[in-house]
């Protein structure tokens, strides 16, 4: 939804504050699409700071599903979104000091509040993810999922030069 700055830009520089519905169904990142199970309105306000300058704040709570790191099954994962940005309309996303934010969400005197989210979802985005603290993952001979049982491979995570070792091991269980 594209959000008309003329109000804040103009002469009186009025402050905007909004409920936006979202229409995001699902969120793609690094090529994978996770579909948004819920979202809220995004609650933004846009305010004049100085010249072309503009603070722009936000809230929202989307639910995603992303599938565990370790066993792959589907982990629904709230993201609560809290931003302040700090744009000048007059500098380009290069030239701009470090104190103030990119704004590739704006355009001319609009200001896109679907790209705004997408943004802050993947800044948001969880490093890791997992099912449960424990989890033990899949097998990385079968692919079985560990959590739900255990499986029948031969464990070939250990180093083959110790196999004289292993075999010392297994003839005398009593060592």
């Amino acid at each position: 939804m594209l959000l008309n700055l003329s109000d804040v830009l103009g002469e009186q520089h009025k402050t905007i504050e909004r409920e936006i519905p979202v229409e995001m169904d699902s969120f793609v990142h690094e090529g994978t699409s996770y579909p948004v199970l819920s979202k809220e309105p995004l609650s933004l306000k846009v305010e004049h700071i100085k010249n072309r300058e503009l603070l722009i704040t936000g809230k929202n709570r989307i639910t995603v599903e992303i599938p565990c790191d370790r066993c792959l099954e589907p982990v629904k994962t709230e993201l609560m979104l809290d931003f302040c940005k700090n744009v000048d309309l007059d500098m380009s996303d290069g030239e701009q000091p470090e104190e103030l934010d990119e704004t590739n969400y704006i355009d001319g005197y609009e200001l896109d509040a679907e790209q705004l989210l997408r943004n802050e979802v993947l800044i948001g985005w969880p490093t890791k993810i997992l099912c449960r603290d424990d989890c033990k993952g899949i097998c990385n001979v079968c692919g079985q999922n560990l959590n739900r049982g255990t499986c029948n491979c031969e464990d070939t995570g250990l180093d083959p030069r110790m196999s004289v070792i292993r075999d010392v091991f297994k003839n005398f269980k009593e060592v």
